[in-house]
């Protein structure tokens, strides 16, 4: 027997329900950065890895852009892009983790190289672009909804940093600010997609169950990190 749809405020509701208990907020590697606890050689290699998640973000938003049937959700999507390669070269999300990477110790030609980049990282992120390429665009939405949870982790490390890790150039740490305001205002867009055409329960079901998928996604990218570098890299 098929269930009734939630209303829109309980489906935020579970949404958000599953956010809280699967957003990598929780996962030990972040609680240890946030706690001061991460070496420089831990957070080199986080900076890293972690770029080539941000390298895949602008792909994976052109592949919704790329499955979206409605010009109106096109036009608006596509500023994520932007926001990700720049308008023009040294503007940017992309940039900016550059800066960072520097900031920390990594410079930007080994960033870019993926030289540092880990197994397990390479194949969470390119699962994460095969699926907003080739699952339903709604879903592939509802999996970015991980940015409803962004800004609090944001803003506790943005703390972290300056509180725990001074040596970090504070120039470097403004990805996280534009992050601050981005991401609140990517996310209400994205949900507001999703709630008002999610209106079937089997619908919201795929909607958390994306948002589910992109949680493991983000966990298994610090897991990777957590463990460390294969010791072929290391020998």
């Amino acid at each position: 027997m098929s269930h009734p749809p939630w209303s829109p405020t309980e489906f935020r509701l579970e949404l958000e329900t599953l956010g809280e208990a699967r957003y990598h907020h929780r996962h030990p590697f972040n609680e240890r950065l946030h706690c001061g606890e991460v070496t420089r050689a831990e957070l080199e290699l986080w900076v890293a890895n972690r770029f080539c998640y941000q390298q895949a973000i602008p792909r994976k938003d052109a592949a919704i852009l790329s499955n979206c049937p409605e010009p109106e959700v096109r036009r608006q999507w596509i500023g994520r892009i932007a926001d990700h390669d720049g308008r023009a070269p040294g503007e940017g999300g992309l940039e900016a983790w550059l800066r960072l990477g520097e900031a920390i110790g990594v410079d930007r030609g080994t960033l870019s190289a993926g030289a540092l980049v880990l197994p397990g990282v390479r194949f969470a992120v390119e699962a994460y672009v095969t699926f907003c390429r080739t699952r339903p665009w709604l879903e592939a939405v509802a999996a970015s909804l991980t940015e409803l949870f962004a800004p609090a982790l944001v803003t506790n490390r943005l703390t972290a940093f300056e509180r725990f890790y001074p040596w970090i150039e504070p120039s470097g740490l403004q990805y996280f600010r534009d992050r601050l305001r981005q991401a609140p205002r990517d996310a209400e867009y994205a949900l507001t997609l999703v709630t008002e055409r999610a209106t079937t329960r089997a619908a919201q079901e795929q909607a958390l169950a994306a948002l589910a998928f992109k949680c493991d996604v983000l966990w298994s990218l610090l897991d990777a990190v957590q463990g460390g570098p294969p010791p072929w890299t290391t020998a």
